[in-house]
C-alpha cells in the first residue's frame, strides 16, 4: 500500500531541481513582457503602428522587446515543459510505476488542455499556451526514451520543415505582389481586366491593408463592454487560435523547443552541472546568431513601416533567431544561477516558478480586470510603454506572495486542483499537514 503511495505521488520538494524552477519563473515573468500587448492593445502585437504609440519610448520598447523578448519568453517555457515530461515519467518508471506512468501523463496533459479551455473561454485570454502545449504534449509520450541525438534530430526536421513553410508562404505572396504589378499595368494600358485578374488585386489589397483607425476603435469600444460581450466577441478568434494556428504555425514552434527541451534536460544543461564554459559558449554564440538576426529582422521591419509581405519575409528567419537567443538566455540564466549571486531573488523566482500554473492564470485574470469592460476599461488607453507599469506590479507581487505563500502551502491553487484531477485523489495542500503526516 505505500509503495503504490509512493508511486502515484507527485513530485515532492526534495525532487525539484532548483534551477529549472529559477529558470521557469524567469520565463513566467518574462513571458509577459510579450502577453501584455496582445491583452492590452487593439491588433498591435506585431505591428506597433496600429495602437499604443509608434514613437519615442514606445518604439523603443517594442524594439527592445522584438530584439530580446519575442518568442524567447515563450521558447524557455516551452523547453522547461519538455523537461519536465522527462522529469516526471523518468520518476515514475524508476519507482516502479509500469504502465501506470502513461496514465498519469496522458491524464495530466488532458487536465492541462481543460486548464487551457479556462483560460481561454473564462479568463478572457486569447493567447493562452496552455492548450498548444497539452495538444502538442500528447505527442511526446513516444519520446521520452529516445536519445540525445534522435531528440534534436527530429526537433530540427520539424524547425526546418517550418522554416520552409514560411519560405514558401513568403514567395507565394511576393508572386502575388508581381501578378498585381502586371495586372495594373494592363488596367492602366487597356482600361479592362478579366474577373480573376481583378480577384489577385483584392487578394493583394486585403493582404496589405492594415487595420483602420475605425477598426480599432470599435474593437476597443467592444472590449469596455460588459463581460459576456468580451466573452462572445472573442469566440471566432478562439477558435482561430485552438484549430488553424497549432498546426499551421505552432506545431513547428512549440513541438520542436519541447523536444530540444527533452534533449537539454538529458544533457543535464537545467541542472546546473555543465561547465561554466559550457554554459559561456551557449551565452556567445546564441546572442552572436540569435541577437544578429534579429537584429536585421527588426531593421527590415522598421525601414519598410511593417509592411506585411516585409512581416512575412521576416518570418524566414524568426525560428533561427529565436532559437538562438533563447539558448542565450540559457547560458547567461544558467550562469546566474551558478553564480550563486542574488540568492534572495533567486529563491523568489524559484518560488514564483514553483507556483507556474497559478501565476500564469493570474497574469489572464489580473488583466481582463484592468483592461475589460466590467473592470477598469483600460484595454487601448494606454500608451505601449505604460503598460509595463503593470508588468511591473504584477512582477512585483508575485516575486513577494509567491515566496510567503509556500511557507504555508506545498501547492498553488492551480497546481493543487492539476495534482489532485491527475492522481484522481486529494492530495495534501498545507504545509504543515503534509510535514505532520511525514
Amino acid at each position: 500500500m505505500n509503495q503504490n503511495k509512493i508511486k502515484y505521488s507527485p513530485l515532492n520538494a526534495s525532487e525539484r531541481i532548483d534551477s529549472l524552477d529559477v529558470i521557469r519563473g524567469i520565463a513566467l515573468l518574462g513571458i509577459l513582457l510579450m502577453n501584455i500587448n496582445g491583452m492590452g492593445l487593439p491588433f498591435a502585437y506585431s505591428d506597433p503602428t496600429l495602437a499604443g504609440g509608434a514613437d519615442g519610448l514606445n518604439l523603443k520598447v517594442w524594439i527592445v522587446n522584438n530584439m530580446l523578448f519575442e518568442g524567447t519568453m515563450r521558447g524557455l517555457f516551452t523547453l522547461l515543459f519538455g523537461a519536465g515530461v522527462i522529469l516526471l515519467t523518468s520518476r515514475l518508471e524508476k519507482s516502479g510505476a509500469g504502465i501506470a506512468t502513461a496514465d498519469i501523463y496522458y491524464r495530466r496533459t488532458l487536465w492541462l488542455l481543460l486548464f487551457g479551455i479556462v483560460n481561454v473561454y473564462i479568463f478572457l485570454w486569447h493567447g493562452d499556451i496552455l492548450y498548444p502545449y497539452a495538444i502538442f504534449g500528447l505527442m511526446l509520450f513516444p519520446f521520452r526514451n529516445a536519445s540525445v541525438k534522435k531528440l534534436f534530430l527530429v526537433a530540427g526536421i520539424l524547425i526546418i520543415l517550418g522554416i520552409i513553410w514560411d519560405v514558401a508562404d513568403y514567395h507565394s505572396k511576393l508572386n502575388l505582389q508581381k501578378e498585381v504589378t502586371e495586372i495594373q499595368a494592363i488596367k492602366g494600358l487597356e482600361n479592362e481586366i478579366t474577373k480573376a485578374q481583378e480577384d489577385k488585386i483584392k487578394e493583394w489589397d486585403k493582404f496589405t491593408t492594415k487595420h483602420t483607425k475605425e477598426e480599432v476603435d470599435e474593437l476597443i469600444e467592444k472590449m469596455h463592454q460588459s463581460y459576456f460581450t468580451v466573452l462572445f466577441d472573442k469566440v471566432k478568434g478562439n477558435q482561430f487560435m485552438q484549430t488553424w494556428l497549432p498546426y499551421r504555425l505552432w506545431v513547428w514552434d512549440i513541438l520542436s523547443f519541447m523536444l530540444i527541451g527533452m534533449a537539454f534536460f538529458k544533457l543535464r544543461g537545467f541542472h546546473g552541472e555543465r561547465s561554466n564554459r559550457f554554459y559561456l559558449i551557449m551565452l556567445s554564440v546564441g546572442y552572436l546568431i540569435g541577437l544578429s538576426i534579429n537584429y536585421f529582422e527588426t531593421k527590415m521591419l522598421l525601414g519598410d513601416n511593417f509592411h506585411a509581405l516585409t512581416i512575412l519575409k521576416a518570418d524566414q528567419t524568426y525560428q533561427i533567431g529565436r532559437l538562438f537567443t533563447t539558448m542565450g538566455h540559457i547560458g547567461l540564466f544558467m550562469l546566474f544561477i551558478k553564480s550563486g549571486s542574488l540568492r534572495f531573488l533567486q529563491k523568489s523566482l524559484a518560488a514564483v516558478g514553483k507556483l507556474a500554473l497559478t501565476n500564469y492564470l493570474m497574469h489572464s485574470i489580473v488583466t481582463s480586470v484592468i483592461f475589460y469592460g466590467d473592470g477598469f476599461s483600460m484595454f487601448g488607453m494606454l500608451q505601449r510603454y505604460e503598460l509595463y507599469y503593470i508588468v511591473a506590479g504584477l512582477w512585483i507581487f508575485q516575486l513577494i506572495y509567491s515566496p510567503i505563500y509556500l511557507k504555508y502551502f506545498l501547492y498553488g491553487p492551480a497546481e493543487w486542483i492539476w495534482r489532485s484531477l491527475t492522481y484522481g485523489k486529494s492530495q495534501q495542500f498545507l504545509l504543515r499537514k503534509a510535514t505532520l503526516s511525514n
